[in-house]
């Protein structure tokens, strides 16, 4: 399988779980047209013909966008069901969105295949309001009125906006967020419509689903111009875009760390489009990288070490036991007398290695700065519950694997210090023999997910590993939190 999503800019987890321890954006295409009985017969909606231009608008009051005089679009308007709808039309002056001199454009063609085919974005047909459009588009067809045209109006701005908003909102437990800035923000049906009319091209928004993260059309048009598809696919896909989903189209501040688990891949992204990519290492199956975000902060300059509990149990007190403490001493490691900021450091001889090895003493150990640092010489931090960070490796031989899932669930970096300079916008900080904490400029958005499919070659659907095996097993919950 592939190792993530890669693009044109591309080169080359204690007490708490800390550690040792991709995507592509296809070139664009146009959704397939699922031809049916009806939408045959949607698709000659291009050719209506015109009913008449709407009014201009009054001149009377200049305090406020003018209003038109009155229309079956005002009508539509003054419907109970359709008043979160009225302020965005107001100013516009009641000028159509979707319409044009009684046609329907190209961009309310795209709307209506995209309503057709929600169900692939776990949306169900009442939600967006698909029967109502379906009425609609099939009135504009056979009359060809004024008045049909405004009722396809307002219907493809209430299915449009609905759509919006469903597929905006996170779907539960996708992702774990340090702060709520940080995951998609819902938006209003008016401030739907707002951002799509402001768009250079409103056809290529809607095409593009520009509300959403860029990889989510290319996956889900790379799923419905696919043939024969099978159902076991048609789920994977739809956990996938629900995974996607949890990440904003536009996260704050317009520069942030992208890092695909299943591909053990990382990206950084500038105003919606990956800049540069590498690859990293991340939790074994035993300690999976979790999907989460966070705010990057700081760096740790020359970074002790602190081993996870479990690390210690494991592998050191076993050793020590056998080799005695000069084990310890070989390898830089430093026994500590609990897990506050102001633990000091013990003699070893003092500890009950065995009981320590049997689990029934729960040691804080940590490494010295240096060359054999598990943490090599900086770590990024975004500092979260599951002491889950970024950090640089001496085990840079692991990059050449295909499958790159070695650590204890934290993220190691092929290249720290070209993160870095990216992170701190020029030169990386670099610190003498002690360790050292400096703060970025600007905090810096960081999310950890876990992708599976991949817009592939042509337009083509890729699926790559599972090595967590989230899809099976996770795959109910997140279809359920969908519904």
């Amino acid at each position: 399988m592939g190792q993530g999503f890669p693009t044109a800019a591309s080169t080359g987890t204690g007490a708490p779980i800390s550690c040792c321890l991709g995507m592509m954006t296809a070139p664009k295409t146009t959704f397939r047209a699922h031809l049916s009985s009806a939408s045959i017969a949607f698709a000659a909606l291009v050719a209506v013909t015109p009913v008449g231009a709407q009014a201009a608008p009054s001149q009377q009051n200049r305090s406020a966008p003018a209003a038109a005089p009155a229309s079956t679009l005002q009508s539509e308007l003054l419907r109970p069901a359709n008043a979160d709808l009225r302020a965005f039309y107001y100013y516009r002056q009641n000028r159509p969105l979707w319409t044009a001199d009684g046609r329907l454009t190209p961009a309310a063609l795209v709307v209506a295949e995209m309503i057709r085919t929600a169900d692939i974005d776990g949306l169900r047909p009442a939600e967006v309001h698909a029967d109502e459009l379906d009425r609609a588009l099939l009135r504009v067809r056979t009359e060809g009125s004024q008045a049909a045209a405004d009722e396809a109006e307002i219907a493809l701005s209430r299915s449009f906006s609905d759509f919006v908003q469903l597929t905006r909102r996170a779907p539960e437990g996708a992702m774990l967020y340090e702060h709520v800035s940080l995951a998609p923000q819902d938006v209003p049906a008016q401030g739907a419509l707002h951002e799509a009319a402001a768009a250079p091209s409103l056809a290529e928004y809607v095409r593009s689903m520009g509300w959403l993260h860029p990889l989510y059309a290319p996956v889900r048009e790379a799923f419905l111009e696919g043939s024969g598809q099978d159902l076991a696919t048609r789920r994977l896909v739809m956990t996938n875009l629900a995974r996607i989903r949890a990440i904003p189209a536009a996260p704050p501040g317009g520069r942030y760390v992208l890092v695909n688990a299943a591909a053990a891949q990382l990206w950084m992204y500038e105003n919606g489009k990956p800049v540069d990519t590498m690859k990293v290492v991340v939790g074994k199956a035993d300690h999976q990288t979790p999907m989460m975000s966070g705010y990057i902060r700081y760096a740790i300059l020359n970074p002790y070490w602190n081993v996870p509990a479990d690390f210690s149990r494991d592998k050191i007190a076993p050793a020590v036991v056998r080799q005695g403490s000069s084990y310890l001493k070989a390898r830089g490691y430093q026994v500590m007398s609990d897990w506050t900021p102001e633990a000091t450091v013990i003699d070893p001889s003092s500890v009950n290695w065995r009981a320590v090895a049997d689990g029934g003493i729960n040691l804080r150990v940590r490494q010295l700065p240096g060359v054999a640092n598990s943490m090599g010489k900086v770590k990024f931090e975004f500092p979260n519950a599951l002491g889950i960070y970024l950090h640089d490796t001496p085990q840079q031989n692991l990059m050449t694997e295909q499958a790159r899932q070695f650590s204890s669930g934290c993220v190691r970096l092929q290249d720290a210090p070209r993160l870095g300079r990216w992170l701190f916008r020029g030169a990386m900080p670099v610190g003498d023999e002690t360790e050292e904490r400096v703060d970025l400029p600007q905090v810096v958005p960081v999310y950890i997910t876990y992708l599976t499919v991949q817009p592939g070659e042509n337009g083509q659907l890729a699926l790559l590993d599972d090595p967590y095996d989230r899809d099976k097993g996770g795959q109910r919950t997140l279809q359920a939190a969908l519904r």
